[in-house]
């Protein structure tokens, strides 16, 4: 199994490696393109380009499915968990397509995300939830119904988020996809197909997306992609871990709610002033509003370039990770 899952990893990469140079001259073509803000140059970079990662990760469960029929290939039998995490991840990124184009609004996206999920719960079989240290609680249909339709929403709104500066939100993802499938050959559940072609799609943008990108991945890549790893946390029950990893994403979030609550009590100093976008200095360093989002610190701070922050992010999510995999399961 893991041969299998390491030979999709590479297939993935290498499919992502050679149909992304094509896809930016598409988008660049189609005008589809949108400002690097942290760039001296204020140059376009072709942008909702994350569609391609799900796109390659269906594509290979097709290949999957016909070697199934065909003779002299190697069968590999997807299972249930594979296709309805990449099912909910498919329907991530149609609407994060959708969103792209229209801005559908807030109210629109959390109901109709939540509702998305819902193909997860055929799929789990225990609705136990473990607390190291605290014990075991049985949520029944409250976990089904409710909990598992949240928890995906909102890693999915996490990673798309924690965002902004080349390469962040996608190689964020990789990291914690690389983690989760660690985890799940650890413990041997199903969907390690799924994740090893979503995480090897995922690297293979990420060579495009790093500093200094030559493509973005729009709300279709950050929701798709989001949405997968939330789906992963669910179906295996690595709640808790799961909320380890993404303890810098969270945090993130948490940092722009205070802002968010401070500008609203004091709409006039401009300490808490809502931007969106730093800029850079004559020496290519980071300068920035504040230090009231993640990414944002290490810059408020230090004088570091956007390749520096965003090596720094890699960093810290990697720790959280790697304690995340001495976590029960």
């Amino acid at each position: 199994m893991i041969e299998i899952a390491l030979a999709l990893i590479l297939a993935a990469f290498a499919i992502a490696m050679v149909t992304t140079p094509l896809l930016i001259k598409k988008l660049k073509k189609g005008g589809i393109v949108t400002t690097d803000q942290y760039k001296k140059d204020l140059r376009q970079i072709p942008t909702r380009g994350g569609f391609a990662i799900i796109a390659i990760v269906f594509l290979l469960f097709a290949i999957i499915t016909l070697c199934e029929y065909l003779p002299l290939c190697v069968p590999i039998t997807l299972t249930d968990v594979d296709w309805a995490m990449l099912i909910v991840a498919g329907l991530f990124c149609a609407f994060g397509l959708v969103d792209d184009f229209v801005d559908v609004g807030r109210p629109v996206k959390i109901f109709m995300l939540f509702f998305f999920s819902y193909r997860l719960i055929f799929e789990i079989g225990s609705t136990m939830v473990t607390i190291p240290f605290i014990g075991s609680f049985d949520l029944g249909l409250y976990y089904l119904f409710l909990i598992v339709p949240i928890y995906v929403l909102v890693v999915a709104n996490l990673g798309n988020m924690h965002s902004g500066f080349n390469g962040l939100a996608s190689g964020l993802s990789a990291i914690v996809l690389l983690f989760l499938l660690i985890k799940f050959v650890m413990a041997g559940y199903s969907g390690i197909f799924m994740l090893s072609c979503m995480f090897g799609a995922t690297f293979g943008f990420l060579w495009y997306n790093f500093y200094p990108a030559k493509i973005f991945w729009g709300n279709a890549g950050s929701l798709s992609v989001g949405a997968a790893i939330g789906a992963a946390i669910v179906v295996s029950g690595f709640l808790v871990a799961g909320f380890v990893m993404l303890i810098p994403h969270i945090v993130n979030f948490l940092m722009y709610v205070y802002w968010r609550l401070m500008h609203r009590r004091h709409p006039e100093d401009g300490r808490w002033k809502i931007a969106k976008f730093g800029h850079v200095r004559d020496d290519g360093t980071l300068e920035v509003p504040n230090c009231l989002t993640l990414k944002w610190v290490l810059p408020y701070y230090y004088r570091v370039t956007e390749k520096q922050a965003v090596l720094a992010m890699y960093a810290l999510t990697t720790l959280f990770c790697v304690a995340a995999l001495f976590i029960p399961y």
